[in-house]
């Protein structure tokens, strides 16, 4: 646990505190990138603890929100956070929801009496702190204005941003072996997201920058720029310079998940 805390370049919290949360994670979000390139080179995705710590801090690789989230729980356990797994399922076009085990979020109580709160460093482009679960109203964040809503049918939780819904929470605890039939289709689906094109992408500082197939795009205090990559050299010189990601070929072909 030590090395993911200089993966992510923080130090040990004194306090398992709402502070400490606040800070890991947008370190997290802007050191290890959302992606899913295991998917595209041959990579088995495998839900197990050690694996992904394994493939985080020792490979110094990403994932997507089922291996960042779930190596993100074993880091905050360890430092003193009590986590929980919830599972997600996420809204997709005109409003339709994605299938069970969409997602994977993580509720988290601190030692303070703040709390408890709602963290992520798995859903790509979302909120850069933490946002308190047990609020309803508007949530200031740097990527915008959250909110959480009761769904009164079914007693879930809607998280919006900016008015539009992200994905709906059902509160009841997992743990990873649940997950594995969404990793699955995620990885092997036609209809996935992630099987039909190959991303990159984290945070920064003054932004946010992808690498988007041979697109690398950079945004910039709210300014995108699209640059194309000449040739294959230039993408892996791209995963390299920007993510830290060494690879010796280009993500191309289809994997699965264990």
């Amino acid at each position: 646990m030590d090395a993911y805390l200089r993966r992510i370049g923080a130090s040990r919290p004194e306090r398992a505190d709402a502070g400490a949360l606040r800070d890991l994670q947008l370190r997290h979000l802007r050191t290890v990138p959302f992606e899913n390139l295991s998917i595209h080179l041959g990579e088995d995705i495998v839900l197990d603890e050690k694996a992904l710590l394994a493939k985080i801090v020792d490979a110094r690789r990403g994932g997507f929100c089922y291996e960042l989230n779930g190596a993100f729980a074993a880091l905050l356990r360890d430092l003193g956070f009590t986590v929980t797994l919830l599972q997600g399922r996420v809204f997709g076009d005109e409003g339709r929801l994605g299938i069970p085990y969409d997602h994977l979020a993580l509720l988290v109580e601190t030692v303070d009496s703040t709390g408890p709160w709602l963290a992520d460093v798995g859903f790509g482009d979302h909120s850069h702190h933490p946002l308190a679960f047990e609020e309803r109203g508007d949530q200031k964040d740097p990527a915008g204005t959250f909110r959480i809503v009761e769904d009164p049918e079914y007693g879930d939780l809607d998280v919006y941003r900016d008015g539009k819904p992200q994905f709906r929470l059902d509160t009841r605890p997992r743990v990873l072996d649940d997950f594995r039939a969404g990793a699955w289709w995620h990885s092997t689906s036609p209809h996935s997201h992630f099987t039909q094109s190959v991303v990159c992408s984290r945070l920064t500082a003054e932004g946010r920058i992808t690498l988007s197939g041979r697109k690398l795009i950079t945004t910039v205090h709210g300014e995108r720029h699209e640059q194309p990559l000449a040739d294959d050299a230039a993408v892996l010189a791209a995963y390299r310079d920007h993510f830290g990601l060494l690879l010796d070929r280009l993500p191309t072909a289809p994997g699965r998940a264990t």
